[in-house]
């Protein structure tokens, strides 16, 4: 587990540090963010932006 963890970088240390403090709670929000953010970064690309409007 901790050398998947090492290959995530920085992903990796924020959920290991979520785990090792317990916050628990944090991480599907945490999980969402990141989901919303590349949801955010597709949208605003050319090629991608007719697919991701399609779900709007």
């Amino acid at each position: 587990m901790r050398d998947f963890l090492l290959k995530l970088g920085i992903l990796g240390e924020m959920l290991r540090f979520l785990w090792r403090r317990k916050l628990y709670w944090l991480i599907p929000m945490v999980v969402t963010l990141l989901l919303f953010a590349v949801l955010m970064v597709l949208s605003s690309s050319g090629a991608a932006a007719p697919f991701i409007y399609s779900l709007w």
